[in-house]
């Protein structure tokens, strides 16, 4: 890995993102709390459910408020007096993309948060997301070559069709692990901290300083609502920051020189971890995203690790995939992310045989307090903002 030449002239920037962004979802944080516990959009205990008081949800707002003031006086500022330079690719409309989508995705979550609107409804606006960024220039039409120099180039069909999976596949990657507290939030607070990185790095041409400046200012955002969310949370990212983080990181690693290949191995625990989840799923005839104990961080809980280790474990996973997807280049990073395809594939395949306390992989969803009652599943989507299964009665956050 080595900086480029417009790194250091980036540095007060990025600095300065980082910490304007972080400043404002920590003020802002407690006060869309009150708002959301007094309009009643709360994860109140039940069967579902593994929080043990009512959490208020919707904290995704003060991570998307954060991140678009930021992102908008950036570009208004930069756009009077150019002092960073912006690629070419990174136009009004590759903007307009990132902040007004994201403002979509954050304004839709907050209606599921408060209605819990039907699956098919999320799949549609996941669908409508990428059309909107797809309208406004966002595609991925090339990737770097892992076996050679150069660029692999898409035509236009495949390349929609991929960038529609991909910002889709992003948002669900990040709701499927959001299941214990500051456990989504705190992956992707890593996943902006190495797509910024690696935007200020020959390894993207002569660098991209201004994508990283965006980059950071997501992550300064993520880690001033993690303050709050973090083990024990005191609030929730609901179906708002799930929807918001996952497009915005979508949009991120398309931006400028497509990173798609450094995100996918910098998520690859949810992202490998859905993958999973959705076969598996699908193996026994079930729909992919009916809720169990199934994920990682539930077998992991169920080995006997606390929830504040389960979390700083995934933490420490992502950190490393994180460094290998900065020192790696082309075959090295697919061989990378195969190699870790097929080790939490059989991590998975191993604690769900061994049956740790989860139930295992074809147990129903049970009421903790009554052990031969059979709860019925919810027909919603996997979402982090409400459980899957009975938890453990000391865990502390959603399954």
């Amino acid at each position: 890995m080595r900086f480029s030449a417009l790194a250091g002239d980036a540095l007060p920037y990025v600095i300065a993102a980082f910490v304007v962004a972080a400043l404002i979802a920590l003020a802002l944080t407690p006060l869309v709390q009150r708002i959301a516990v007094r309009v009643d959009a709360v994860d109140r205990p039940n069967h579902r459910r593994v929080n043990v008081v009512p959490i208020p949800r919707g904290g995704g707002i003060a991570i998307a408020t954060a991140f678009i003031v930021v992102a908008v006086a950036l570009s208004v500022a930069n756009g009077a007096w150019h002092f960073l330079p912006q690629p070419s690719a990174v136009d009004v409309g590759s903007l307009t993309a990132l902040i007004l989508g994201g403002a979509l995705a954050a304004a839709f979550g907050v209606l599921d948060d408060y209605f819990d609107l039907r699956a098919r409804w999320q799949f549609a606006f996941q669908f409508g997301l990428a059309l909107v960024a797809i309208s406004f220039g966002i595609a991925i039409d090339f990737v770097a070559n892992p076996f050679g120099p150069g660029s692999i180039r898409f035509d236009t069909p495949f390349a929609i069709g991929f960038t529609v999976l991909w910002v889709a596949g992003m948002i669900n990657s990040i709701n499927f692990i959001d299941g214990l507290d500051g456990l989504s939030s705190g992956v992707a607070l890593i996943a902006a901290v190495t797509l910024g990185t690696i935007s200020l790095t020959t390894q993207v041409g002569g660098g991209q300083p201004f994508v990283a400046v965006l980059c950071f200012a997501l992550a300064g955002a993520l880690l001033g609502f993690l303050r709050w969310n973090f083990e024990p949370a005191t609030v929730f990212t609901g179906t708002s920051g799930v929807m918001f983080v996952g497009y915005t990181l979508a949009v991120l690693s398309i931006l400028g020189t497509a990173k798609v290949a450094v995100a996918l191995l910098v998520l690859g625990v949810p992202i490998i971890d859905a993958f999973w989840i959705i076969v598996r799923r699908l193996f026994q005839r079930r729909s992919p995203f009916s809720p169990d104990r199934g994920h990682l961080h539930h077998r992991l809980l169920d080995t006997g690790l606390s929830h504040r280790r389960t979390v700083l474990l995934i933490y420490a996973v992502c950190i490393v995939l994180g460094a290998l997807s900065l020192f790696l280049t082309g075959a090295n990073q697919v061989l990378a992310f195969g190699s870790v395809f097929l080790l939490i594939g059989i991590v998975l395949f191993v604690l769900a045989r061994l049956d740790l306390g989860g139930g295992g992989p074809l147990a129903p969803v049970m009421d903790p307090l009554i052990e031969s009652q059979p709860v019925p599943i919810d027909r919603r989507t996997d979402s982090g903002s409400h459980a899957e299964a009975a938890p453990r009665p000391e865990a502390s956050a959603r399954s």
